[in-house]
């Protein structure tokens, strides 16, 4: 029987490689980070979102969200209003400056993604991408984060 591939090892290590990487590029390029374009991606597909639901889509946690829209609010990228139906939520909205630095990086993140899945056929690539995606949208289930979650609260109630 064939070796089972190290799957969240190697997803690991790649992660860490191509967003370090691609850091550094980026910052060369347009002084930015990864997760700052992240943010400006968000808002270019909607813009005004509160603060938590870009965290939901980045997967990052909010404190951690909110201080880095703060350094991109200081820099001019985005800038954050109170929600004027619920003055705790926080609205993020991208600014001119914004746009055009997600405008000059847009073309190095196509090249990044052409360059990941150059080795691969048209086929692979499709497993690729239903792989991630199946990752992305499964990852508490797949590390039985809901199920510890359940028998915690389980044991609170009983």
């Amino acid at each position: 029987m064939a070796r089972q591939p190290r799957v969240f090892h190697l997803l690991q290590r790649a992660h860490s490689a191509l967003f370090r990487a691609a850091d550094r590029r980026l910052k060369r390029e347009a002084d930015i980070s990864v997760s700052q374009q992240g943010v400006l991606f968000v808002l270019a597909r909607q813009d005004g979102v509160p603060i938590t639901e870009i965290a939901d889509v980045l997967n990052m946690g909010y404190s951690s969200l909110t201080g880095l829209v703060d350094r991109m609010s200081e820099r001019g990228l985005v800038r954050r209003e109170t929600n004027v139906e619920d003055g705790r939520v926080q609205n993020v909205f991208i600014e001119e400056r914004g746009r055009d630095v997600l405008a000059r990086t847009l073309a190095e993140v196509k090249r990044i993604n052409g360059a990941l899945l150059d080795p691969f056929t048209t086929s692979e690539q499709q497993v690729i991408e239903r792989f991630l995606t199946h990752v992305a949208k499964n990852a508490a289930d797949i590390t039985f984060e809901k199920k510890a979650a359940a028998r915690r609260t389980e044991r609170k109630v009983s």
